[in-house]
């Protein structure tokens, strides 16, 4: 993994808008069809990596463009998973502790979820009726390559790939199949490995996709700090049996809190979760750090000392708003971390992806160039005071 040396080294979290041609495989369920799916495909990695490498990121990813969401493509890259039929559950956000808090909002955020109408495939409830075992060997491989080719085209010198984290598959699919919620979990855990090794093999860096690790208490409305902790301790020996012998100077962790461009009063706070990630087996940890419910906490790192060795890639530019950060804000924000874990240490990123979900609604790509343009103008603007 490249660190910082002279410069501030910049990324993103991974997911951004699916171009339309490419949406409408998506949504109907064809993403992996031969022939002119295919070829969408591959065009449109090439044209995103291209966006983003003209834009001034550094580490750049694939738009995990191969998946209809960032955890939910599982579905058909895991064997033993069962879509129900007919669909009982809208597998949306609607008994959270946000949406319960801001009813009418939700409601009008997610028309597509509404009562009679269809359900997205990335969003149809599916459950856990057999052994689970990898099967997406051939989409893997695709996306690997897909990354790659534009890598070159473009001149790319590093790029990662996200993979969820088995916690996040564990709590979305309903399991009715393991006697035991551990067997479940490492289960899961054992098949996921396959992808991580996958990516690392083909020398791309490996990001743990990890939001239900600081976002379960949002799922769970009953659940107290403390419980929210007891779940996500077990949920990291789970992670790292899945990391054991992968070298964590491959390996970025992301967590979030799951909630975007939307109200949020009942996030944890990185205090909550902070001593916890710092055990994961990864060699940087991307969290959010630049929407308002969590900006101030920067001065944690004055408190928790970063392992010797150890990258943080803080949220300098948010998926929480769609106003474009200005790059002295942004240079601001790298600051703060930079003087507390130093320079080097620090990768400037974003909050969360833009495009979790294939939807039509959401972030117009010309906004977010425009928001990787000013974390590169800032990340340039904060290098020159610590190195030039």
């Amino acid at each position: 993994m490249l660190q910082s040396k002279n410069e501030f080294r910049t990324t993103h979290v991974g997911s951004l808008p699916r171009p339309k041609d490419l949406m409408k495989f998506v949504l109907a369920g064809r993403l992996n069809d031969d022939g002119d799916a295919k070829n969408i495909l591959s065009h449109a990695v090439n044209d995103v990596v291209a966006m983003q490498h003209n834009a001034g990121i550094d580490t750049v990813s694939d738009g995990e463009f191969g998946k209809e969401s960032f955890m939910t493509y599982t579905r058909e890259r895991l064997s033993g998973m069962e879509e129900v039929k007919p669909p009982k559950e809208k597998k949306a956000i609607a008994n959270t502790r946000e949406a319960l808090a801001f009813p009418e909002f939700y409601a009008a955020l997610q028309p597509d979820l509404a009562a009679g109408a269809p359900i997205p495939p990335a969003r149809r409830e599916r459950i856990c009726v057999g052994a689970i075992k990898y099967v997406g060997q051939k989409q893997i491989a695709r996306d690997i390559e897909n990354l790659k080719v534009a890598m070159t085209a473009h001149g790319v010198d590093e790029a990662f790939m996200p993979s969820i984290a088995p916690c996040s598959v564990e709590d979305w699919f309903r399991n009715e199949f393991y006697t035991t919620e551990h067997e479940y979990l490492y289960a899961i855990a054992d098949a996921l490995r396959e992808e991580y090794l996958a990516i690392v093999k083909a020398g791309l860096i490996l990001q743990i996709d990890d939001p239900h690790f600081a976002s379960i208490i949002l799922w769970r409305p009953s659940w107290s700090v403390e419980d929210a902790r007891k779940w996500a301790a077990v949920r990291v020996e789970a992670l790292n049996y899945a990391l054991r012998d992968i070298p964590e100077d491959r390996i970025r962790h992301h967590t979030c809190h799951s909630v975007d461009a939307a109200p949020r009063t009942t996030d944890m706070s990185l205090r909550d979760v902070l001593d916890l990630t710092l055990t994961i087996n990864a060699g940087a940890y991307s969290f959010e750090g630049a929407n308002p419910r969590h900006e101030h906490e920067f001065v944690l790192w004055d408190e928790f000392k970063l392992p010797t060795g150890k990258l943080i890639i803080p949220g300098v530019v948010t998926n929480s708003s769609f106003v474009v950060e200005h790059p002295e804000l942004v240079a601001q924000r790298l600051i703060r971390y930079a003087k507390r874990v130093g320079p080097g240490s620090v990768i400037a990123g974003t909050d969360c992806g833009f495009g979790t979900f294939a939807t039509p609604a959401g972030f117009d790509m010309r906004i977010i160039k425009a928001k990787f343009e000013a974390l590169s103008e800032g990340a340039r603007i904060a290098s020159r005071q610590f190195w030039h």
